[in-house]
């Protein structure tokens, strides 16, 4: 069963100044990896914080303070903040092999929202929030997210590759979830096999952690046991299918990213 650890806190006093920056300037060169710690996730539905990082300055920079000292901090304080899991995605390319629309994403994963509101009001979190601003020199996005699928008890214990699509909010809300639920996801299930996925993850994001409505609406990451069938997936027709099917319901646009997650 993995053991992931992120880290990427914001909570709601930081949040402004870390979403002045719009979030869709490409990262400078393919480049991935996760990191894992925490102990794993109960089955059900979650709460999750998640942190869409922009570009940074210097990425160099970025990598060595994360890695030396954000990292650290955050396993430091996980107990008091009280995520279970926490996955971290450095994105390699957009889905099309073009330079990725954002550098890095973190999902830290609550039992429940009451859980998840306990945590971001401990001095733990403050302590990371306070942090950010030594490193994410790019801005960020904060935002609060439940799963709309269930969610499986253990994952498998090896690094997996991920397609994440990060839909923007549609012009019609109602007739995005009617169309998502009714055909596209019913599109995506019925072509898993040839696609060879080996799990999806469906959130929807309730808001920012301001409060404030969500700067993106909803997520959807289908996990590759590898970066190979990954991209034998990626050229498949049941892929392409599901892919054109976007257009039909993504009224507000959208991002899809090609992520690493390593041990």
């Amino acid at each position: 069963m993995r053991r992931r650890s992120s880290w990427l806190l914001v909570p709601a006093f930081a949040f402004a100044a870390g979403c002045g920056k719009t979030g869709d300037k490409g990262a400078e060169a393919p480049a991935a990896d996760t990191t894992a710690a925490a102990a794993p996730a109960p089955a059900g539905p979650q709460a999750i914080v998640t942190v869409l990082y922009n570009q940074p300055k210097d990425t160099a920079d970025f990598e060595k303070y994360y890695r030396t000292i954000h990292v650290p901090l955050v396993v430091s304080n996980q107990d008091d903040i009280g995520f279970t899991r926490a996955d971290l995605t450095r994105f390699t390319s957009t889905a099309d092999g073009k330079k990725p629309t954002y550098y890095r994403q973190v999902e830290l994963y609550f039992s429940s929202m009451d859980a998840l509101k306990k945590g971001i009001a401990t001095p733990g979190f403050e302590k990371v929030a306070s942090d950010l601003k030594y490193f994410a020199s790019g801005g960020f996005t904060a935002m609060i997210a439940s799963t709309t699928n269930p969610h499986e008890a253990g994952t498998p214990d090896t690094p997996a590759a991920i397609i994440t699509v990060i839909y923007k909010a549609p012009k019609d809300t109602a007739k995005f979830e009617k169309y998502y639920a009714d055909t596209h996801l019913p599109l995506v299930t019925a072509n898993q096999k040839e696609i060879g996925f080996e799990r999806a993850e469906l959130t929807k994001f309730d808001s920012n952690l301001d409060g404030s409505a969500p700067a993106r609406y909803r997520q959807a990451e289908l996990y590759f046991p590898s970066v190979e069938a990954l991209k034998k997936g990626l050229a498949t027709k049941g892929f392409k299918q599901v892919a054109d099917d976007v257009g039909k319901f993504a009224s507000g646009g959208h991002d899809a990213l090609i992520g690493v997650e390593t041990k």
